[in-house]
């Protein structure tokens, strides 16, 4: 127990920052969510309204959640949980990876094993932390709630299931990391596992059965195969359903039950899914530095590429959705235009714009980790030994840039192309061929900036690349994405490059904001390169 205790010090210190945000961040996204939604519909009837309009919309349920009544309680709920679900079990996997494979990468973990802990009480100690952590963050959104005035007993059960759910992907990610190999890899499993619950539980609410008056849905089939889709079948404010969360619970158990059998069993350093052998020899194509960091970050372009492609596809098959949405009837479309925070365009093009920019933060997250593996590449030692041949600084931080760029305007490229097909495939004529291409360009520039601003960032200070870098990004998305939900004021939104991407509208279209960032990231990125040539490499 003494172990156990010691550990679990050691992982609450070195988290303490992290933890910190993830919780406040999360609980600040419930209370402000709560706030906007409570001073913009506070009406039951504009409320039974939206809700109407999202249940004959499908598209809107995938983005929003479960309908279950237009009570203030129930309508917050359909409106943020899912978000705030995600988040916890993206939290939650990061943590439980980055205590267990990484830990074996960096070779602590090894030296742990060797002192009376053994290789098992660090696992229950980052079971322990993880646990405590997802406490935390249920706590947090309860208080949020219910400093709204929201019903405190529906304000504790929503809490529970955000944190339930963090619980079931906190399980997910130590088992993963006893799968993959490198940490790298097995945060990209866990993250795209936390994406997919997401999504299966947006195909349920989709394809779910409304009630008689349409504020009510039953939801799909596929829901049930969600945690999150489990934490919604609470019914927080309505049901007060307790026995749901027995499903992300176990779900949790029976995921580090697992894990612990396979540590027992394997040796330390190894994984389940072992690598393949490599090659006597590199092949001629890697004879340059660009091309080993492209070798380097090929599997999470793939990943960030895919996801961007799908997202396309998901775009393209709901235009004829909305389109039927946008009736001449004022009162729907008005509170449809409220729903998505924006005015001046179709309805149509607003949510395939919505759509997008969820692909633009998977490009801007792609360009990010071509500057994080620079910087992990520097820590580790590997990059003196790159530099050491005849490989300049400068030319070596420029591959990176180069590859980043790259790596952002392919996943774009693949998210148009998707959306075109599906359109195509499809024969809606609700948004032209042109206006998607010119869509997916328009989220360039503000990913641009999470590459080349993240790069200054390494160049004067090395140390801060990945903390400052991942803080930029999730205070982008939340300010520029997330901002209009939870009714934050328009000078703050306007911080984030998420809030300056254009909404293209034939020939209306205002690019000031699009020309602006792209010049700042040609600057950042300028700037950033004449540094590197005066710069000493360090592992600090």
């Amino acid at each position: 127990m003494k172990a156990l205790r010691i550990l679990w010090g050691q992982r609450l210190r070195r988290d303490r920052w992290q933890v910190m945000v993830w919780v406040l961040g999360i609980g600040a996204l419930a209370l402000f969510a709560a706030a906007a939604i409570q001073q913009t519909f506070g009406e039951q009837s504009s409320r039974a309204e939206i809700l109407q309009v999202a249940v004959a919309t499908p598209a809107i349920l995938m983005l929003r959640g479960l309908a279950r009544g237009a009570d203030q309680g129930a309508f917050t709920f359909f409106q943020i949980y899912s978000f705030l679900a995600l988040l916890a079990g993206l939290m939650s996997t990061f943590l439980a990876v980055r205590h267990s494979r990484a830990e074996e990468e960096s070779g602590s973990a090894e030296l742990i094993s060797a002192t009376p802990a053994g290789r098992l009480i660090p696992a229950a100690a980052t079971f322990l932390h993880g646990t405590a952590t997802n406490v935390l963050v249920g706590l947090a959104v309860f208080a949020g709630f219910a400093a709204q005035g929201l019903d405190p007993a529906g304000s504790l059960l929503a809490g529970a299931a955000t944190g339930a759910v963090g619980m079931a992907f906190l399980g997910a990610g130590l088992l993963v990391a006893q799968l993959m190999g490198t940490a790298r890899g097995a945060n990209g499993l866990s993250a795209a596992l936390v994406v997919l619950a997401y999504f299966l539980r947006g195909i349920g609410d989709a394809t779910g059965t409304p009630n008689a008056d349409g504020t009510v849905m039953t939801a799909g089939a596929a829901s049930w195969f969600s945690p999150i889709g489990w934490g919604q079948q609470t019914f927080a404010y309505t049901g007060d359903r307790w026995w749901p969360l027995l499903l992300p619970l176990a779900l949790a158990v029976a995921c580090g039950a697992a894990a612990w059998v396979i540590l027992q069993r394997r040796d330390s350093g190894t994984s389940v899914w072992g690598a393949l052998p490599g090659r006597a020899a590199a092949r001629p194509g890697l004879a340059s530095a660009t091309a080993l960091a492209l070798r380097l970050q090929a599997g999470s372009i793939i990943g960030w590429s895919l996801g961007g492609l799908a997202t396309g596809l998901l775009a393209g098959s709901l235009g004829g959705a909305i389109a039927a949405a946008d009736t001449a009837d004022s009162n729907i479309t008005g509170s449809l235009r409220a729903m998505l925070q924006a005015q001046g365009v179709s309805l149509t093009q607003l949510f395939i714009s919505a759509l997008f920019s969820i692909a633009g933060v998977l490009a801007a997250t792609c360009a990010l980790q071509a500057i994080i593996r620079l910087r992990q590449e520097e820590a580790g030692g590997t990059a003196e030994l790159l530099l050491a041949a005849p490989v300049s600084r400068t030319r070596w931080l420029a591959g990176y840039l180069v590859l980043g760029a790259a790596s952002v305007v392919l996943v774009m490229v693949l998210t148009a192309f998707g959306a075109w097909f599906s359109l195509t495939v499809s024969r809606d004529t609700s948004v032209d061929g042109w206006t998607v291409w010119e869509t997916a360009a328009a989220q360039l520039p503000a990913a641009l900036i999470y590459l080349a601003v993240p790069a200054l960032v390494f160049v004067l200070r090395p140390s801060a690349t990945i903390p400052m870098g991942w803080a930029l990004l999730g205070a982008g998305v939340v300010l520029g994405i997330f901002g209009g939900m939870v009714g934050l004021d328009q000078d703050v939104r306007n911080i984030s490059p998420f809030s300056h991407t254009p909404v293209p509208n034939g020939t209306t279209t205002d690019w000031t904001g699009a020309w602006w960032m792209l010049a700042i990231a040609v600057l950042a990125a300028l700037v950033a390169l004449l540094g590197m040539r005066r710069r000493e490499i360090t592992t600090a």
